[in-house]
């Protein structure tokens, strides 16, 4: 399944980003999973996005809040973990999200700079969601659909951070 989130801004029309998402049971090895064209692959950067890994760079400082080291952590309801070296190849399952990220920005003179910077911003928030989603496996694993609705019904997060959108971009 292919999930598609497309962000704009109004004050900056011409903007957008696209963010496609597909979860796959691998380990990161599928091939082109967006089936993008030949055109496509070949201007494409892959960028491997680890969990585990404890290199942070200016937008991890930024965005992170997790204090969880991975390669100690252990699920108490799965005993998933830790997640050693070649953690990857050896953990099972393990699910990749292969995400294609399109910027445009089609501003002369700082539109490059624009995408650069969404680009390492986003990496730093699919880390640290990802990272999460991971350290936090013992409050969700278990639950069931309807349970999982309830409570994103009960999480205001989206309803404020729409909220401030509007109140700052009427």
């Amino acid at each position: 399944m292919l999930y598609v989130t497309v962000i704009k801004c109004p004050y900056f029309t011409k903007f957008q980003l696209t963010i496609e998402t597909v979860h796959r049971a691998d380990n990161g090895q599928s091939d082109n999973v967006h089936g993008l064209s030949k055109g496509q692959l070949a201007t494409r950067d892959v960028e491997i996005v680890d969990i585990a890994s404890s290199a942070r760079d200016y937008w991890s400082y930024v965005v992170s809040s997790s204090n969880t080291d991975l390669s100690k952590f252990t699920s108490a309801k799965t005993g998933r973990g830790p997640l050693l070296e070649g953690w990857q190849d050896k953990s099972k399952p393990v699910m990749t999200a292969y995400k294609l990220v399109t910027i445009d920005a089609p501003y002369w003179g700082f539109g490059y700079r624009i995408e650069n910077a969404l680009l390492l911003g986003e990496r730093a928030l699919f880390l640290e969601s990802h990272r999460n989603c991971f350290a936090w496996i013992d409050e969700w694993f278990g639950l069931t659909v309807e349970q999982i609705r309830e409570l994103e019904q009960q999480s205001d997060s989206l309803k404020e951070i729409q909220h401030s959108c509007e109140l700052l971009y009427p």
